[in-house]
């Protein structure tokens, strides 16, 4: 494999009935700044039906220099096959250095199929991404042996760099950019019935679910420490008293008294609240590794040598089921 013949960073952009997925811009903005270190562009590609100019331009607004669209009567519904074949077609035809999707449900099923057609390695759930200065090999940085370690991974022989990326991990950002038809570039899928190897007869969505913990700026996480089920009601509160959302760590989730879409760490949801408060979290690095990049966080714990202190910004020593009822009352007087 040449691979000097490979440039640029490529993201496959996942939209659902024409809404683009958040984790798509989050990458959007991390190839932008990969990319600007190699001073190469960055390729956003939307398969789907009925798309149009509008999302292009949302990902002009996060960091793409050029968008393609294919739009097509199989590409309506996710499927894997007809998305697989679409993407390895237009991958073998632009050639790009890396490529990067999220880790939904969907990216977890498209990308080693993607990976496996194109002859190259694919690193799952990423954490971090950066280009080594020496080789210019980007550097794929993910959990490894349950979260104990963090390991970096390349993929010198072979083009693309595939990985896949959590939700949260990046950060979203926002550029001015022109709306430059030139750089929106409709193609065919060139699909037909064969590729359509199953029958989607019906679709059933799951009744709404309240916010997603990612998108809150501020959680207030419940740790082991708290004792017991029943204390989740201190953190519940706290919540409600500052307009947050509740969270928790895995082994509150393991025992049941939390669900597993309100987890932070490694096996569960990174998050990027304003405020995050860690109340009975000891501060495994599996936690930490979901919620260090909190702007402001206040930890709760009763331990004075809790490696959670290590990251909070203001630490609290004593009973969390003492301190929580203590400080809303506190919050309200302050209001």
């Amino acid at each position: 494999m040449n691979i000097s013949e490979y440039q640029d960073i490529f993201v496959y952009v996942e939209q659902r009935e024409g809404t683009i997925q958040s984790v798509s811009l989050e990458l959007l903005s991390k190839a932008k700044e990969l990319a600007d270190t190699k001073k190469q562009s960055v390729i956003a590609f939307i398969p789907g039906y009925d798309l149009n100019d509008t999302h292009a331009v949302e990902c002009f607004h996060h960091g793409a220099d050029k968008v393609y669209i294919c739009n097509d009567p199989l590409l309506k519904d996710y499927m894997t096959e007809p998305y697989t074949a679409v993407c390895t077609s237009i991958l073998n035809q632009l050639k790009p250095e890396s490529v990067l999707i999220g880790a939904t449900t969907i990216g977890r099923d498209l990308a080693p199929r993607i990976s496996a057609r194109l002859g190259t390695g694919l690193t799952a759930d990423c954490t971090s991404l950066d280009i080594c200065s020496e080789t210019g090999n980007l550097l794929m940085t993910r959990p490894a042996f349950g979260g104990n370690i963090l390991a970096t991974i390349i993929c010198p022989l072979h083009r693309p760099q595939m990985s896949t990326v959590r939700p949260g991990v990046m950060k979203k950002i926002i550029v001015e950019a022109p709306h430059n038809t030139e750089n929106i570039i409709y193609i065919p899928a060139s699909l037909t019935q064969d590729h359509k190897n199953i029958e989607i007869l019906e679709t059933v969505k799951e009744k709404k679910q309240k916010k997603n913990i990612n998108e809150a700026k501020i959680l207030v996480s419940a740790g082991r420490g708290i004792g017991k089920k029943e204390n989740i009601t201190h953190i519940e509160r706290l919540a409600d008293t500052l307009g947050g959302l509740v969270s928790g760590s895995r082994a509150v989730v393991d025992a049941g008294w939390l669900e597993h879409s309100q987890q932070v760490g490694q096996t569960g949801q990174t998050v990027r609240p304003e405020v995050y408060f860690a109340c009975g979290i000891s501060g495994a690095i599996q936690h930490i590794a979901g919620m260090e990049e909190a702007e402001f966080i206040v930890a709760i714990n009763k331990n004075p040598t809790a490696p959670i202190f290590e990251v909070a910004d203001v630490g609290i020593i004593g009973d969390v089921n003492q301190i929580i009822p203590a400080l809303i009352e506190e919050i309200k007087a302050g209001k």
